[in-house]
């Protein structure tokens, strides 16, 4: 039964609702020739896996050619596949087998910048100053009687100016471009015509090769106020209360909205529908609701309901704010609790949740508070169950099925993010969340790789092994059998997935809430264990007690 109403759902015009999407960060999913880098062949080996945990899509993170100085976010060519990933080819057979097995494939789109290495900015260099493809960029003078200084005091999002001087062909300074992450990332000037009939073009020949949908990287970025007034210390995302005329210069500008009302018409010419999704950090629940009008994107990350800390109070609002600002627009909720660039859950919640703030999101954030591991998969299980439970759809990062820890030990020789190198070392980036996959837990590479192959591009964690797939497989009460039936149950329930919830009135440190008239979801975020109501137990996060009550940091689906 589960199976086939996953796939009913899955079938419908708009299976984007209620789908449940597993994040796969193809140079640490799998590895198929040995060369320590994980590769579309990997992937597809690990489609059945991927099947039999229940999940509705696959979500594949940049596969493009690059020369990787942003772990393939710096593109040099939308339609092709990275050599050291495979071929287009493969690529084509990877979405036909999975769409055999009832599993949609969404890819990564990355239209903010492109790769120093695109034609299109080679180019652009190659014409010089005031030339038309260089038009096709940001490109300003420098401030300053010599101008030497950035056009602008905007900030890299990974540290320092945000802008790069050009040299000239005889050997004098030149003009600056923008660059809001890396300097081997030139932002594109989405005013121009060709940009915009550019990206068009790219959507259309996945489209055509069977992908069904998009996950858009930074798509709050793009448009950038054409006066370039100085950031002045403006924070982003606007603290609630900033008057609504007030737009920060190059997030989340108004006209950002036409380019995705234009990429809507083109997702809406096929059958299946294609969908996308929004990675978009505004910081309130009014401007994310925005980019989801029913002529705008399908769906967005709920970045708000991530950032959240496991404490019942904020936990609620969060979702009660989430839900009711996305109702407004017709929109269902997207929960996620992480991703390639987010400390995992599990050393999330293993610190002191009242020492959490919003946007402790990176390792380095981390690192001082004291963990208990122990309570960080606890917790860690009880939120994935909770999700699932909450209507619209929902997305697993690689590994949360296995309960995988922030690698934390990372020598700092081997950290290749290139956060690390524009924070000075301050920030500890994000490879603690991308290390390679524990597939058995025997092998040098725990399965990752062929044995014999070259180590893999970061280093596991020991302590891994008792974590690997094969280990947890068929074994009662593993974090990998969690998922699996929470999965299954989610796809048998006609009541989970998209629609209505309704919240129970419990104690203060108590969430429940129900769909429908027969399921309820109940959440521990106390100390002492509760009482629950009769019924019968279709999942849950721990164990209760002898005693039947649900412990604390423990969540339990109930048909009543």
């Amino acid at each position: 039964m589960s199976q086939t109403l996953s796939t009913r759902r899955n079938e419908t015009a708009e299976w984007w609702r209620s789908a449940v999407v597993y994040q796969v960060y193809p140079r640490s999913f799998a590895d198929s020739n040995g060369d320590g880098v994980g590769d579309v062949n990997g992937i597809r080996s690990k489609l059945p896996y991927l099947a039999a945990l229940g999940i509705d899509a696959v979500w594949i993170s940049p596969w493009y050619p690059s020369p990787m100085k942003d772990a393939g976010y710096d593109v040099s060519d939308y339609r092709d596949i990275e050599p050291i990933f495979g071929t287009l080819a493969e690529a084509d057979a990877m979405v036909a087998e999975a769409h055999a097995l009832g599993i949609k494939v969404i890819i990564d789109i990355v239209p903010n910048h492109t790769s120093d290495q695109h034609v299109l900015f080679q180019q652009a260099l190659a014409a010089g100053p005031g030339s038309p493809e260089r038009e096709r960029f940001i490109f300003k003078p420098g401030r300053g009687p010599l101008g030497d200084e950035p056009p602008t005091d905007w900030q890299s999002a990974f540290g320092g100016t945000a802008w790069s001087r050009t040299t000239n062909p005889d050997g004098t300074p030149g003009d600056w471009y923008l660059r809001l992450f890396t300097p081997e990332q030139p932002d594109v000037n989405w005013e121009h015509p060709d940009i915009r009939a550019e990206f068009e073009q790219t959507l259309r020949f996945w489209f055509d090769r069977g992908v069904d949908g998009f996950r858009i990287d930074v798509a709050h970025g793009l448009v950038k106020d054409q006066s370039f007034p100085d950031e002045d210390g403006m924070p982003f995302p606007l603290p609630l209360g900033t008057a609504e005329e007030v737009n920060h210069p190059h997030w989340d500008q108004p006209r950002v909205h036409e380019i995705y009302r234009a990429w809507r018409k083109v997702a809406d010419e096929y059958t299946p529908t294609r969908a996308f999704c929004g990675e978009i950090w505004v910081g309130r629940s009014d401007r994310l609701a925005a980019y989801l009008r029913p002529d705008e994107l399908h769906t967005a990350f709920n970045f708000d309901f991530l950032m959240t800390p496991w404490l019942a109070a904020p936990m609620k609002a969060v979702i009660d704010e989430t839900i009711n600002s996305h109702a407004a627009v017709g929109a269902p909720p997207t929960w996620v609790l992480g991703n390639h660039d987010l400390c995992r859950p599990v050393s999330r919640y293993a610190r002191p949740q009242e020492l959490v703030q919003p946007l402790d999101r990176f390792l380095s954030h981390y690192l001082p508070h004291p963990a208990d591991f122990a309570s960080g998969l606890r917790r860690a299980r009880a939120a994935a169950l909770m999700m699932f439970g909450l209507p619209g759809g929902a997305y697993v990062y690689q590994g949360e099925e296995l309960g995988l820890p922030e690698a934390e030990a990372i020598p700092f020789a081997a950290l290749q993010d290139p956060l690390v190198v524009q924070s000075g070392g301050e920030n500890l980036g994000r490879d603690g969340c991308r290390v390679p996959l524990p597939w058995t837990s025997a092998g040098e590479t725990y399965g990752f790789s062929p044995e014999g192959a070259e180590q893999p591009w970061l280093p596991q964690p020991t302590a891994w092994a008792d974590l690997a797939a094969d280990t947890q497989d068929g074994q009662q009460g593993s974090t990998l059998e969690f998922y699996r039936e929470a999965l299954r149950v989610r796809g048998q329930r006609a009541e989970l997935g998209d629609g209505a919830m309704t919240w129970i009135t419990t104690p203060d440190d108590v969430l429940a809430y129900t769909r429908g008239e027969h399921f309820q979801c109940w959440v521990n975020f106390g100390d002492a264990p509760i009482s629950l109501p009769e019924g019968e137990i279709l999942v849950a996060s721990g164990e209760l007690t002898a005693a039947g009550l649900l412990p604390r940091d423990t969540t339990v689906w109930l048909a009543v």
